[in-house]
């Protein structure tokens, strides 16, 4: 993997980022960057707040307290419009796909066409759509007539990724790209995303709970734990880390530091 990111200028940076819900301090103090044009991936405990990271990037939440850059504008505190134009280069893929039910496919990935680009014909809007996917691997012609309940489940996420992509952005968020998924059909995914990375230079952010997939995507991980990133390194480095919880966590064991109560 490349190891040139330029880590003094990323392309996103969370400083200090603090979220509280009701009583429940859920990130407590996160600080992470994302270097440009690379894969990033976070791990984490189930309901440790990884979601609630990438949330924070794409402006869904407000921080309690902190700052959240992403292209140089602070998501935390900028205006409306702000915000809109950030959008405009953040391509997010939820972990259902969340496609509309009621849309077929072409309708379902030319959405962000409609809302945002209104100088496209309908003729420049079925390219787009169609070259997008068949860059995420499905037959376009097929595909595109066919409705969400229509398609597996691993069609699903190349449709949803298909969409996401759509506006080509500089950023794609990924929530759980493999959850639910086989294994052959996890790593064609996993491959899938190397690929756009390469072809669009895309940034990529991977919330997951897949160790496997992770290390065949990612440049960098980081380990979020108790509201805080304890560990932060580079693909080999988190492999080989001293670092007694992560070891844990890629051991997989249920003795460590890491206790669970009931």
């Amino acid at each position: 993997m490349r190891k040139d990111f330029d880590l003094e200028h990323p392309i996103i940076e969370i400083k200090h980022l603090r979220k509280v819900f009701g009583t429940k301090e859920v990130l407590k103090d996160v600080n992470l960057i994302f270097p440009k044009g690379s894969t990033t991936v976070i791990l984490g405990l189930s309901g440790s707040g990884k979601s609630t990271i990438i949330k924070h990037i794409v402006g869904l939440m407000k921080p309690t307290s902190g700052d959240i850059f992403v292209n140089g504008v602070n998501v935390a505190t900028c205006s409306e419009k702000e915000l809109r134009d950030v959008r405009k280069d953040i391509g997010f893929l939820f972990q259902d796909g969340a496609m509309f039910d009621s849309m077929n496919i072409f309708e379902n990935v030319a959405f962000p066409l409609r809302e945002h680009r209104k100088d496209l014909s309908e003729d420049e809007i079925e390219a787009k759509v169609m070259k997008m996917l068949n860059m995420t691997g499905l037959d376009a012609e097929r595909v595109s007539k066919l409705f969400p309940n229509e398609l597996s489940g691993g069609m699903r996420k190349r449709a949803g990724l298909a969409r996401a992509i759509i506006m080509e952005p500089k950023i794609i968020l990924y929530d759980e790209p493999t959850s639910g998924l086989d294994p052959i059909t996890s790593d064609l995914i996993t491959q899938l995303i190397l690929d756009l990375q390469e072809k669009l230079e895309v940034t990529s952010v991977l919330i997951t709970h897949d160790m496997k997939e992770s290390f065949k995507s990612a440049n960098y991980l980081a380990f979020l734990f108790e509201g805080k990133v304890i560990e932060w390194a580079d693909n080999e480095a988190f492999k080989t880390t001293s670092n007694p919880y992560v070891q844990q966590l890629l051991a997989g064991s249920g003795d460590g530091p890491i206790q669970f109560n009931d």
